[in-house]
């Protein structure tokens, strides 16, 4: 299935990476991560920074997949409020997965900065508003426990919202000062790039896998050029093309649309840039990037056919168009590119982390719904400490134990 179409920004604004390497013979490695997007990028940097042998394959060019559509907006929020997954999960591990989440931006800060990778990182507050004043009930529970377990968090009226950052909300919202915005795109070839460059990693791009055949000790992956890799451990960070190995689903795949837009007038845009997203579900999100232009994303759909997808670009861009208008309405939007992609999500708004039941040498990395890359840079963590024996204690919550609750 193509992933995206239309045409996204980050792939015009820091030219498609020209690397082309499939595999072409026999290889033998200890641990193969199938997807070279920025949850694979991660991934591979965990593992090289633990000493341990590895090597990536994908079907298409390094980080063409969902990484370079994604809007990359970097929040410990979850896709499902503190006060709503408390009942799905137990108000311990919800809290307890809002905290991981909130470290892993600052991980993804250390991993830039450690390797010295230009991801386009920077801190910036973000807003959650209430789509209606009927929301906003759920907004003040949603402050109540978030105080409660002292996590970042400030209540504004829809006044303050208006006179501090010109937007018209409907309703009151929940500030932030500990988010921060990336380009999935440039992160993702970066690490990678730098790891093929440091420590040897192989990286073989148009390289499909065809089967992961379990043999004692290990997987014989066979490739759609029918080579073989030999390997100890299999890690799929392909997303929800991830369905392929496992048993069931788990996930629901979703339609989302998003644009950027002309240059602004740095004096015309919000104050702080703070990101910005609403209760609604599904919800709009809007952010700048570092050239003052401004994306709009949101008008999810419960499909996923590309055909279906694909043609209702235009009327979704004329709809996000006016939704930032009503937001916005001194501020000028003219879109200048658009693009439509397919993503994943769960029930209960949290990843899927670690082995499947009676699958010990497979491991899963699927960053699902909005906080795909905060997901994935946890997911790195516990499956590295995973391989090497170790245990992480966040492993129950984002791991495969949960299935029979919800699916």
């Amino acid at each position: 299935m193509d992933l995206h179409s239309g045409l996204p920004y980050w792939v015009i604004k820091n030219s498609l990476l020209d690397y082309f390497h499939p595999l072409e013979d026999e290889f033998s490695t200890d641990i193969v991560v199938v997807g070279s997007g920025i949850t694979g990028a991660l991934m591979v940097h965990e593992l090289c920074s633990a000493g341990l042998k590895c090597c990536v394959v994908d079907k298409r060019s390094i980080a063409t997949g969902s990484s370079a559509a994604s809007t990359a907006l970097l929040q410990y929020e979850i896709d499902v409020p503190l006060c709503r997954m408390s009942d799905m999960i137990g108000e311990d591990n919800a809290v307890s997965a809002y905290r991981a989440c909130l470290q892993s931006i600052s991980d993804i800060e250390k991993v830039l900065e450690s390797t010295g990778v230009d991801g386009c990182f920077e801190r910036v507050p973000s807003l959650f508003y209430a789509s209606t004043p009927k929301d906003e009930q759920l907004v003040k529970e949603e402050y109540e426990m978030r105080k409660k377990h002292n996590l970042p968090v400030c209540l504004l009226g829809k006044e303050e919202i208006k006179k501090r950052y010109k937007l018209e909300a409907p309703g009151c919202g929940l500030l932030n000062e500990v988010s921060a915005q990336i380009d999935a795109y440039r992160a993702a070839t970066g690490l990678l790039l730098y790891h093929m460059k440091k420590d040897g990693l192989e990286v073989f791009t148009h390289t499909g896998v065809k089967e992961c055949v379990e043999k004692q000790g290990g997987y014989v992956i066979e490739t759609d050029g029918e080579h073989k890799i030999n390997c100890k451990y299999v890690i799929v960070a392909a997303g929800f093309e991830a369905g392929k190995f496992l048993p069931q689903e788990i996930m629901d795949l979703t339609s989302t649309y998003a644009l950027v837009s002309h240059p602004v007038n740095p004096a015309e845009l919000w104050p702080e840039h703070c990101l910005i997203w609403e209760t609604a579900d599904p919800y709009l999100y809007i952010r700048t990037t570092g050239g003052n232009r401004i994306i709009i994303g949101g008008e999810d759909e419960k499909f996923c056919d590309p055909e279906c997808r694909d043609a209702l670009l235009r009327k979704k861009t004329r709809i996000l168009e006016k939704k930032f208008k009503k937001l916005f309405p001194d501020i000028p939007f003219k879109t200048e590119m658009a693009w439509c992609g397919t993503f994943s999500t769960t029930k209960d708004g949290l990843p899927f982390i670690g082995t499947w039941p009676g699958k010990d040498r497979m491991f899963f990395d699927l960053g699902y719904g909005g906080n795909g890359i905060t997901f994935s840079m946890i997911g790195a963590q516990i499956i590295c400490r995973q391989i090497q024996g170790m245990e992480d204690e966040r492993s129950k919550i984002f791991g495969y134990e949960r299935i029979e609750k919800y699916w």
